[in-house]
């Protein structure tokens, strides 16, 4: 299977078992993967747009089954079984390559040190095997690497507290909770009973608030999406309650995934994703907290609390608008899980994968003022 990947150039995908059909590869045998990590192994030809890859090795359990939630905004949804085989759909807007897990484990291993990666990151589905065999995976990878951390993004719907315990004890470094829709309304329009899917609100917080007594302060998180309709406001009052809890916010821009229920809704307004990320930074890295934000009647960000100098230098930093996530090994605020172009195309850059170029902050000053301009190109 061929095919060209924004950002992406050129890519050639494969399967390093391509005799094997898809119907047999299951977890915990075969995972797939983000395009990047899978060209950060050298299993896919292609280099991405001004960025190196990836320092995280994003792994998808995976079943022929599918996943059995129906997430009106992703990808991966159980509407779309008929659509294409699920190895072969579509996540975060690029293809996941499907490999063996062993072969994965040897290429790492044979970088030395991990090679590349400064961090794993095993993500979960909604299938009966998922709890099981992302136990075997993470057991599996602490033997084998275990100097490179292991993040797991986990499905609340199918975990209790035990559960927590029992990856943490495995060797889980952080623990990340894909809340995504901020608000009970919008979450259960998108991922609960409004379209047939077994996810609830209630339950992913519970299961944040376990992640704080379970895994402790700076060693959990949470996704959060900007754009499926909440304001600014109910944003970053959802950010500012797991800051309290000691976690930190992993944010994305809303992208209508191709054949999702979502694949005709609006990407964020460019000015709306900017402030958002710029306030959630100064919430998880410069202890500012929302009261001392002003919003407009909208529920806009109108004032950041912050003395112009210091916000200036903060935003010529770059740092707030690179892609949010678990940290590597040099510094805490930079993610290893950049996921490069996994929520806008490298013409239009929302969340930088490498650190923005000095034309990139001009681009973004613009786009916080209300003037939309692409950033990237």
């Amino acid at each position: 299977m061929s095919a060209i990947i924004e950002g992406v150039q050129p890519v050639r995908f494969y399967r390093p078992d391509y005799h094997v059909k898809t119907p047999e590869m299951r977890s915990p045998e075969y995972v797939q993967m983000s395009t990047a990590a899978a060209i950060t192994l050298g299993l896919v030809p292609g280099k991405m747009h001004r960025t190196g890859c990836t320092q995280c090795l994003n792994l998808l359990v995976t079943y022929p089954e599918g996943c059995r939630a129906n997430c009106a905004y992703c990808g991966l949804a159980r509407h779309r079984e008929e659509a294409r085989d699920y190895a072969d759909r579509n996540f975060i807007r690029v293809d996941w390559p499907t490999a063996r897990y062993d072969e994965v484990i040897e290429r790492v291993r044979a970088g030395g040190d991990g090679g590349r990666f400064q961090r794993m990151c095993i993500s979960m589905i909604t299938h009966p095997d998922s709890n099981d065999d992302t136990f075997v995976l993470l057991e599996k990878w602490a033997r084998a690497v275990p100097q490179v951390p292991v993040s797991i993004l986990s499905n609340p719907t199918t975990l209790e507290k035990p559960d927590l315990e029992r990856l943490r004890d495995l060797g889980a470094d952080i623990f990340t909770v894909a809340l995504d829709a901020v608000t009970p309304e919008i979450f259960e329009r998108t991922r609960g009973k409004g379209v047939d899917s077994p996810h609830r609100y209630d339950k992913y917080w519970r299961t944040i608030e376990w992640a704080a007594e379970v895994f402790g302060p700076e060693k959990f998180g949470a996704h959060l999406i900007c754009g499926m309709g909440e304001t600014e406001r109910e944003i970053l009052e959802v950010a500012q309650k797991i800051r309290d809890l000691g976690g930190h916010n992993h944010m994305f821009a809303f992208f209508p995934e191709r054949g999702s229920l979502m694949e005709d809704w609006p990407p964020v307004e460019r000015g709306q994703w900017r402030r958002v990320q710029l306030a959630r930074f100064l919430i998880d890295y410069r202890a500012r907290r929302i009261d001392e934000m002003r919003f407009d009647e909208a529920g806009r960000v109108a004032d950041f609390g912050v003395p112009h100098e210091e916000l200036d230098a903060i935003i010529a930093s770059g740092k707030p608008f690179r892609t949010s996530g678990c940290p590597g090994k040099d510094d805490d605020e930079i993610s290893a899980c950049n996921r490069p172009y996994g929520d806008s195309s490298p013409t239009d850059i929302l969340s930088f994968p490498f650190a923005p170029a000095k034309r990139d902050v001009a681009g973004i000053l613009r786009q916080l003022s209300g003037r939309s301009t692409k950033v990237g190109r």
